[in-house]
């Protein structure tokens, strides 16, 4: 019963292999590179913190907050 419960910026439960998209442009940090607003993530994973999930984007392996990300 200690399932980790993930939500996304509007309060819809994620999973491992949802796609997402960004609700607002992010800079990468080491990455010099901007994620614009409205880009699609897809197969996300899960992490042990619900305020974030793990993905790939342009062959970069990066962390995401639940805040920024809404689900399709």
């Amino acid at each position: 019963m200690d399932e980790l419960i993930v939500k996304d910026s509007n309060g819809n439960i994620l999973k491992d292999g949802d796609s997402v998209t960004l609700t607002k442009s992010l800079k990468v940090k080491g990455g010099g590179v901007t994620l614009k607003q409205g880009t699609l993530v897809k197969k996300i994973r899960l992490t042990d913190n619900e305020e974030e999930v793990d993905c790939k984007v342009d062959g970069m392996s990066i962390v995401l907050r639940t805040e920024f990300l809404k689900k399709r």
